[in-house]
């Protein structure tokens, strides 16, 4: 590449990055014709998708987890399938399954297959942790593969593919926790909490009234793919992602490099994060700083993504539990020296 063509390419990823930052804001705009307030998990569910990851939505019940995200598949222009993972719910019932069809012409039997709800671009899978692990792997597989297979026979998903599952943090009874492994599969864990006295007296208006927002669309598929090779292009130094390793490093109990750990950490963490939140932090990282109209990323962008992409991934013991100390006291605690240091 000559150095001219290398100044083009550059001028034109930063008119790019400009225009992402200008979508960011559109986004946001019209998400709130419809959603009140909850700016934070919109944006953290856009990183996300542009860094062409997953996301676990932890919240209560009626906190309008499914509108929210039917608003961003509308604003996206993208295929939303809501699934209800139930004790009952088989593999087949979200891959497909085949059936044998008979041809009127030869009388020829032929087996066609049945395309289930995970042929869509958006998946919003309802209390993941209610079905069987059986079920939960079929899904596993198709986050990490971006494919399912059924009687031998593999069939790719049409990218973007996105899916986001939620947990109902206040009733254990009945399910199937994520094992470790699974978690670890998931970008982010978002957490949608209760909304402010304003923001609820506002929702309360706008539902119980004859006024509906109509919101429009933004972007499509073909773009969220553009956006997505713009994020693996943004520059990001040596020391940042040092910076990023040093601090999942941290959260390890015993593995500071000299054998030795943070005392907090050994204290109440049974399991640390692994390579691969390091490589969800810097990928978040880069997805901030394009939204926030930067062309590279830094260090407080890594401390921005850090509790996302940490909190279902450090687990903590029975000592935490007593001591009522939370995995986003760690975070906080571990990502501070990490950065004094």
């Amino acid at each position: 590449m000559t150095i001219d063509s290398s100044i083009q390419k550059a001028a034109g990823d930063s008119a790019a990055v400009q225009s992402l930052h200008e979508t960011r804001d559109r986004i946001l705009r019209e998400i709130a014709k419809e959603i009140i307030g909850q700016q934070t998990v919109v944006e953290e569910l856009l990183t996300a998708l542009f860094a062409g990851g997953h996301a676990l939505i932890v919240g209560v019940p009626g906190l309008a987890k499914t509108t929210l995200i039917r608003t961003f598949a509308k604003i996206l222009d993208l295929e939303f399938r809501r699934i209800q993972f139930t004790p009952d719910l088989m593999p087949s019932d979200i891959t497909g399954t085949e059936i044998l069809q008979e041809d009127r012409v030869s009388g020829e039997r032929r087996f066609r297959f049945i395309k289930g709800p995970l042929f869509a671009n958006i998946i919003l899978a309802d209390e993941i942790n209610r079905t069987p692990p059986k079920t939960q792997a079929a899904l596993l597989e198709a986050m990490q593969e971006s494919r399912v297979t059924v009687s031998g026979e593999n069939y790719s998903l049409k990218p973007p593919f996105f899916v986001l599952a939620t947990q109902n943090p206040i009733e254990q009874e009945g399910t199937y926790p994520l094992p470790e492994a699974q978690l670890d599969r998931f970008m982010f864990q978002i957490n949608i909490d209760y909304p402010s006295e304003k923001e609820e007296i506002e929702i309360v208006k706008n539902t119980t009234s004859a006024y509906q927002g109509a919101p429009e669309k933004v972007i499509d598929g073909a773009d969220i793919l553009k956006i997505q090779e713009l994020v693996r292009k943004v520059p990001v130094s040596e020391q940042v992602i040092q910076y990023a390793v040093r601090i999942v490093k941290s959260t390890r109990p015993g593995h500071n490099g000299d054998g030795s750990s943070d005392d907090e950490v050994s204290r109440y963490v049974s399991w640390g994060a692994g390579p691969r939140a390091s490589q969800y932090l810097v990928l978040a990282g880069k997805v901030r700083a394009i939204l926030s109209g930067r062309n590279s990323a830094s260090e407080e962008d890594i401390r921005s993504v850090a509790q996302p992409v940490l909190r279902h991934r450090i687990i903590t013991n029975y000592r935490a539990e007593a001591d009522k100390v939370d995995v986003h006291q760690l975070i906080e605690s571990v990502v501070k020296k990490a950065t004094s240091s």
